[in-house]
């Protein structure tokens, strides 16, 4: 019984990773990176508020590891000084599931007073949200259903932000040519540090 539920719960993940829209967005919201931090050294700055911001922080590591300098931005810590941090040619990524969260339009606007012309990316569920109608690139999660019994607590809608957190990571590490040689100089313990040093020698 136990086995049948866990393996519905996988299919349905699944399909919502499957179902991800996916269109000339990425390549914006792409190139829009690689512009403001390979291009004029700015850096990602990504936010999230709640499940969302754990998983903007994952996305943050990740982009950081891979060669695109990147901080997570706690967005109330930001309306306490944290704001700081975020200078010309930055990039916003905010992530939000419903693209209302009243912290991350709180930030768009304080980040706009800080650096006018600052480009944001957005992921998020709907399309309508102010979040999205504001944003530079606007990345959709498709908007799947929780596998979460009460249809509530942030589980498929957390599993699709994190996949596409993957995609850019992904396609950002391409465009910039990143290489195993690259990946080493970042990852000096461990068994990644190990294997990218190995790698680099071949």
């Amino acid at each position: 019984m136990i086995n049948d539920e866990i393996r519905a719960i996988i299919e349905k993940e699944a399909d919502a990773v499957r179902n991800i829209p996916v269109n000339d967005e990425y390549a914006k919201a792409v190139e829009l990176i690689n512009e403001q931090v390979h291009g004029c050294g700015g850096m990602l700055i990504i936010s999230g508020m709640g499940k969302a911001g754990q998983i903007a922080m994952n996305i943050a590591t990740t982009f950081s590891s891979t060669g695109t300098p990147a901080s997570f931005l706690h967005p109330s810590e930001a309306q306490h000084g944290d704001l700081g941090i975020m200078r010309k040619n930055d990039i916003l990524l905010l992530i939000s599931n419903s693209g209302k969260t009243r912290e991350l339009e709180e930030l768009v606007v304080l980040s706009k007073g800080l650096v006018p012309d600052v480009k944001i990316i957005v992921i998020t569920s709907n399309p309508d949200s102010p979040l999205a109608k504001g944003a530079d690139a606007c990345l959709l999660t498709g908007a799947p259903e929780e596998v979460c019994p009460l249809g509530l607590t942030p589980t498929t809608s957390t599993t699709v932000m994190t996949v596409i957190g993957d995609m850019l990571v992904v396609s950002v590490m391409k465009k910039i040519g990143f290489t195993n040689a690259d990946y080493a100089k970042r990852h000096h313990g461990g068994y990644l540090g190990i294997k990218s040093r190995e790698q680099s020698r071949r």
